[in-house]
Parts: structure tokens; sequence; C-alpha cells
């Protein structure tokens, strides 16, 4: 068994995995029936941000609409990043950025026939374990900061 791993080094492993990942579980709350959706939506990191993309006629758009507050998983069970916050509508974004989504998602909503627009969530909390030895020591981010600093 390696044991826990530092507050430092899981902060390394979740911008890893928030840079090479790419796809992720996103969680969102209906308004009005309280009933939660949980999305598999293809991301980009950029700018200390997850930019994700999806109809803008889906549940999870709707929901993001009403009520912006987020929870994205990405990683397996036993290697996971978890991410909550508020997400932001960029109903347009710049080339550059929609070209980098495009290349790292394997498809361009720019293109798309129906409206998809783009959410920015800025996280609010991140939190990285592996398994139970970990969890005491699970949050590298907290308020918008990371818990060390860059290295």
């Amino acid at each position: 068994m390696i044991g826990p791993r530092s507050t430092e080094q899981r902060r390394q492993d979740a911008l890893y995995r928030l840079g090479h990942d790419v796809d992720a579980w996103v969680a969102t709350t209906d308004t009005d029936t309280g009933a939660p959706r949980l999305t598999p939506l293809s991301f980009l990191w950029h700018d200390d941000a997850l930019l994700f993309s999806t109809s803008a006629t889906s549940p999870t758009a709707r929901n993001l609409a009403t009520n912006p507050s987020v929870q994205v998983g990405i990683g397996l069970t036993r290697d996971v990043v978890l991410v909550q916050g508020t997400v932001q509508t960029l109903p347009v974004i710049s080339d550059g950025l929609g070209d980098a989504f495009a290349a790292k998602a394997g498809f361009d909503p720019r293109t798309l026939s129906t409206a998809y627009p783009y959410f920015r969530l800025a996280p609010r909390t991140i939190q990285v374990w592996r398994e139970e030895d970990e969890l005491s020591g699970r949050w590298v981010m907290r308020d918008g900061r990371w818990l060390t600093p860059a290295s």
C-alpha cells in the first residue's frame, strides 16, 4: 500500500486529469421537481475553468438556466476529481477557444444545426481522492482558492 498523497500531489494529479481527460459526469438539478440529472459531457480545462457544451433544449441546459449550481465528476471511482461551482452560460466563444474545445472533445458544437451553448465552470471547490485513507485530506480547493501554491 502506497499511503495517502500530499495535498500538493493531489493538486498536481487533479490538474493532470483536468488537462488530459475528455469526459466528465455533470450533475444538475431540476428546480421545478428537485430531480437530479447526471449527464456525461466532454470538457476543456482552460484558464482555471471547465468549459462544456450541450444542446440548448437538453434537460441539462434547461436545469443550468434556472439553477447554475453544478457538480462534476472526473475520473474513476478510485481516482476521482469532484468539482463544484456555479456555471456561467456563454452563448458565443472566441474562435480560438472553440477550436481548442473541438480539438479536445472531438466535435465542434459551432457546426451543429441546433444551438449548443457553452458553459464555463470556475470551481468553488475541488476534492481529490483514491481510497478511504485520502478522504480526510480530499480538499485541494475551497472558496475558489487552491490550498497549496502552484508548483
